[in-house]
């Protein structure tokens, strides 16, 4: 019998999102192939034997030595960031999902949407801010800083915008703005989450999502669509709306879902990306130009969460996903 740690929590914003996807792997994990121990890190960094025992685990190294493979459904900074897979790398523990590059640059969508820019991937256009000494400065394609501007925003991107944290995720931090003020407010309110912030311009359209699972043979899913309670997929529509709703498949041509499927795909690799993600599109209303948003290495594994059902619905239920991401873990040591 295989021994699996399956690590959650985390000091990141999406804490309790990682508890709620940790369940369902748990869940959902064929107990006679794998002998389970769990291992919860609180919001201040400090590792248990569960959430529940809160009984300390001091030696750290030496639980994980124990494991066959760890499994670790962390979101966001600590867990998803590239951080504790460089533990991991280091003292040759096997686990589950991106490498340390992919999950680093995965996370920061700043840095990733320069990766896919270099990619040939189409975006939508932004302006990146950065938080020095506490003043705003815009940085420039060639990295040159100069005092934030609204005005000079406004000039070069449309509302409605979307000004994002550049390290979170869940959609933490994240604001919708059609106007000036709500710009300026909501700038503030993302340098909260992180010193880099991302103003993008929005894309009327529609929200799709493609998941992809693998090492150098690549698997994309069928694309689902999100249709959000709110005029966006926030936080609070994403896990505390009944009213969000998910459609696999999309309701979108035959033709530009397998568009979508190779340019999932191709995000992927372009990040160095092993295991598996969930890659995020917008398909303009109108047009039909497909826009890629970003890519999450550790997705939601919740019973609502896209990335299980994707796969779902092309056949590969949630117990053999998660046998073959455990196995793409081993064989990625």
């Amino acid at each position: 019998m295989m021994k699996l740690g399956v690590i959650y929590g985390g000091v990141s914003t999406e804490n309790e999102v990682s508890q709620m996807s940790a369940k369902s792997v748990i869940d959902n994990l064929d107990k006679e192939k794998y002998e389970i121990q769990k291992m919860y890190i609180d919001k201040n960094g400090k590792w248990y034997e569960s959430a529940e025992k809160k009984k300390e685990i001091h030696n750290i190294l030496e639980v994980l030595k124990q494991f066959d493979v760890v499994f670790p459904v962390l979101h966001g900074k600590g867990g998803e960031d590239g951080t504790i897979q460089g533990m991991f790398e280091m003292f040759g523990i096997p686990y589950v999902g991106c490498g340390v590059l992919a999950s680093s640059v995965g996370m920061d969508k700043v840095y990733t949407k320069i990766i896919f820019e270099k990619a040939g991937l189409n975006q939508t256009p932004y302006i990146y801010i950065k938080v020095i000494d506490n003043d705003f400065k815009m940085i420039s394609d060639n990295f040159e800083e100069e005092n934030l501007n609204i005005e000079k925003i406004i000039e070069k991107l449309k509302f409605p915008m979307f000004v994002k944290p550049s390290c979170s995720g869940s959609s933490v931090g994240v604001t919708r703005v059609t106007n000036k003020d709500e710009l300026k407010g909501a700038i503030q309110n993302a340098a909260k989450y992180d010193n880099k912030i991302l103003v993008e311009q929005g894309i009327i359209g529609k929200e799709v999502e493609c998941a992809v699972l693998g090492n150098e043979e690549v698997l994309a899913s069928t694309v689902g669509e999100i249709q959000a309670a709110e005029t966006f997929y926030s936080y609070d529509a994403k896990y505390n709306m009944p009213e969000s709703k998910t459609l696999i498949p999309a309701d979108i041509s035959d033709n530009i879902i397998e568009e979508i499927r190779k340019l999932a795909v191709k995000a992927f690799k372009a990040i160095d990306g092993k295991g598996l993600s969930r890659v995020d599109f917008f398909v303009e209303e109108g047009t039909n130009k497909i826009y890629i948003n970003e890519i999450n290495t550790m997705p939601g594994f919740t019973k609502i969460s896209m990335y299980p059902k994707l796969f779902e619905a092309v056949g590969i239920s949630y117990s053999e996903l998660l046998d073959k991401l455990i196995n793409f873990g081993i064989k990625n040591k």
